[in-house]
């Protein structure tokens, strides 16, 4: 079985260039999981937690705040507006950030702005949710 080269990269840096034996993710339809070999696939993802099982046999985990997957024979990338190492996230801080855009939410009026308000939200619950996640998870 080969590998895939993996690049995951977000609006500020790259998070993680290398090779992996398989990769899962949040599809627009639910979890997506892509081995070597996987057909050519453009497709959006929903905020979450997306997880790449290295070639020694441990795991990368990252979340992921949305965005756009590609697939390519033998490559994944993943561009997201926001993604964070698993091992950097940070639930109290996710938490404070969604009750300031509760706050916010209750005030505002205009529906542009719940719109994008609520799409915060819902990145920050997936956040702290992987953060959570992710605490209790055995270490390897």
């Amino acid at each position: 079985m080969g590998t895939l080269q993996v690049d995951v990269v977000s609006a500020e840096k790259s998070l993680f260039s290398g090779e992996a034996k398989f990769v899962v993710l949040p599809g627009e339809t639910g979890e997506l999981g892509i081995l070597p070999g996987h057909t050519p696939l453009i497709s959006r993802v929903r905020p979450g937690t997306m997880k790449i099982e290295l070639t020694d046999g441990t795991e990368e985990v990252i979340f992921i705040a949305g965005g756009i997957l590609e697939v390519q024979p033998g490559m994944v990338s993943v561009l997201s507006d926001t993604a964070i190492r698993a091992e950097d996230l940070d639930e109290e801080k996710a938490l404070a950030a969604r009750q300031q855009a509760e706050e916010t939410l209750s005030k505002t009026k205009d529906k542009a702005d719940i719109a994008v308000v609520e799409a915060e939200l819902a990145m920050l619950a997936a956040q702290a949710l992987a953060a959570r996640k992710f605490r209790k998870a055995p270490r390897h």
